[in-house]
């Protein structure tokens, strides 16, 4: 009998390609990780792994059986879910995980809402860039959480995840001047750190215009990139939600690239009942928020 432990090791291994990064997510040895994969071997009867030097890549065989590692995890994650909906009372603990603008204009007014329908539910937040958020999603640190893709970053699909989507947003060019983007090709730029959906949307969108921007600043923080947009010290690409309140001097030109944010949640637990109210929640506060936006533009 294959140990369903092993098989979530071996699917993390898949996504995260070495078993140093697997131990380190699953807060784990990587001796203790390489123990637990031969094991797995044993019990498959078949090679799992290719070793070369201290680099490991998976066989077919071990290909195929990720693929039924995620249909056994997602349906324990609807035994899980199934039980819980027996429960006549909405108790216990729900995680969810969203990026900082989304933290104050679409979180907050669906964690009043859940509070209040559900006051015994206990809701812990977690902020952190959506890069982040699959992983954390398939290792159980968080039960929902609000993920993007832009224009020129589409997300890639993950098969331990099911999504749904949430709200749309316009991205603008803040500079001093309202001037077309390709006119900004020789000046400085304030980017996001490197890693971060923010920079690489960033930079796609400019050499979609013909141009590799010149980065002077690297910023996470939309409020302080507006400021030093504001101080003269470059342009940057800021979302919708992320430039509600610009400083007086910067001026916001729309550009046809958009943000869309989703929410996810692991394959199984769609059902469950906190996941359920939060995802309601949460459609609510955006349905809400977008209709504000629509009303009251940016810029």
């Amino acid at each position: 009998m294959l140990d369903v432990r092993k098989l979530r090791l071996l699917r993390e291994l898949a996504h995260r390609k070495t078993i140093a990064a697997v131990a380190q997510a699953l807060s784990y040895t990587p001796s203790a990780v390489s123990q637990q994969l031969a094991a797995l071997e044993r019990e498959a009867g078949v090679p799992l792994l290719e070793r070369t030097g201290r680099r490991v890549t998976l066989t077919p065989a071990a290909l195929t059986l990720v693929d039924h590692a995620e249909t056994i995890l997602a349906s324990l994650e609807q035994a899980t879910a199934d039980l819980a909906a027996s429960r006549a009372t909405l108790t216990g603990t729900l995680r969810i995980g969203a990026f900082p603008t989304a933290v104050a204009t679409v979180l907050s007014p669906a964690l009043v809402a859940l509070s209040h329908a559900h006051p015994r539910l206990e809701l812990l937040v977690t902020e952190l860039d959506p890069a982040t958020v699959p992983d954390a999603l398939r290792t159980d640190s968080l039960d929902v959480a609000l993920v993007q893709e832009y224009d020129y970053v589409p997300a890639e699909p993950d098969p331990a995840l099911d999504t749904e989507p949430l709200l749309e947003e316009t991205i603008y060019l803040a500079a001093l001047t309202a001037t077309p983007l390709p006119e900004h090709r020789d000046g400085s730029w304030i980017v996001g750190t490197p890693g971060t959906l923010c920079h690489t949307m960033t930079i796609r969108a400019c050499q979609a215009a013909g141009f590799t921007p010149r980065i002077r600043h690297h910023v996470d923080d939309f409020s302080t990139v507006l400021a030093l947009v504001a101080a003269g010290q470059g342009v940057a690409l800021v979302p919708e939600l992320g430039a509600l309140t610009p400083p007086p001097n910067v001026v916001l030109t729309a550009l046809p690239t958009r943000r869309k944010t989703h929410l996810a949640y692991r394959r199984g637990t769609g059902g469950h009942p906190a996941v359920v109210a939060a995802r309601a929640a949460l459609r609510s506060s955006a349905t809400t928020l977008s209709a504000t936006l629509a009303h009251h533009p940016t810029g």
